[in-house]
C-alpha cells in the first residue's frame, strides 16, 4: 500500500490559522485541506512499509541543522506560469533552501520542475479576481518565529494534509 507524503515547516499560531482563514476568505477550497506551510519536499508517493526508514532518514538529517529564524513579509505571485499569490519569505531564505535540498535528497525526491522559491501559498487556483484581492490584501502581513522542527505530513483521502511526525532541528 502506497501513501502520500509531505515534508514542510509548520506556520506556528495563530499566523497560519490567519492564513487559512484568508485563504478560505478568498474561495480557495484546499484551505481546510492544507496547513499554512512552506514546503521542503513536494508531495511523494512512497510505500507504507518503508515510512520508519523514511522517518529515521528525516530524523538524521536534521541533526545538522540548528534552529534559524524565518519572517514572512508580504505578498507575491507565480502568475502567469501559476494561478499562485503567496505570503513571501523575507528572513531565513538561505536556511529554508538547504534544508530543502537536504530533504529532497533524503527522502528521494525528484528536483523540483522550477527553481525553488520558499514561500507559503494563500490563494491557489482560484479567479483572478481572488488572486488579485490576496496579492492587495496581504501585502502588509507579517510575523516572525523560530524554526525549530521540519513535519512530516500525509495526505489522508478524508481530511487531507496532516501532520504525523515532527522533527526537532539540532
Amino acid at each position: 500500500m502506497t501513501v502520500t507524503v509531505g515534508v514542510s515547516i509548520a506556520i506556528p499560531e495563530p499566523y497560519g490559522q490567519t492564513l487559512r482563514d484568508k485563504r478560505r476568505s478568498y474561495g480557495d477550497v484546499m484551505a481546510d485541506r492544507i496547513p499554512s506551510h512552506i514546503t521542503l519536499a513536494p508531495p511523494l508517493v512512497v510505500d507504507e512499509s518503508g515510512m520508519d526508514d523514511l522517518g529515521e532518514d528525516l530524523r538524521e538529517l536534521t541533526e545538522f541543522f540548528r534552529p534559524f529564524t524565518v519572517s514572512l513579509l508580504g505578498t507575491g505571485t507565480f502568475r502567469p506560469i501559476s494561478p499562485v499569490v503567496f505570503v513571501a519569505v523575507s528572513q531565513g531564505i538561505a536556511q529554508i533552501e538547504t534544508l530543502a535540498e537536504g530533504v529532497r535528497k533524503a527522502i528521494g525526491a525528484p528536483e523540483p520542475e522550477f527553481p525553488f522559491h520558499p514561500h507559503v501559498t494563500v490563494a491557489h487556483h482560484v479567479p483572478d479576481e481572488a488572486l488579485d484581492t490576496a496579492l492587495e490584501d496581504l501585502v502588509d502581513f507579517r510575523c516572525t518565529f523560530e524554526v525549530e522542527a521540519i513535519h512530516l505530513y500525509i495526505d489522508e483521502p478524508e481530511t487531507g494534509w496532516v501532520p504525523t511526525s515532527a522533527f526537532p532541528l539540532g
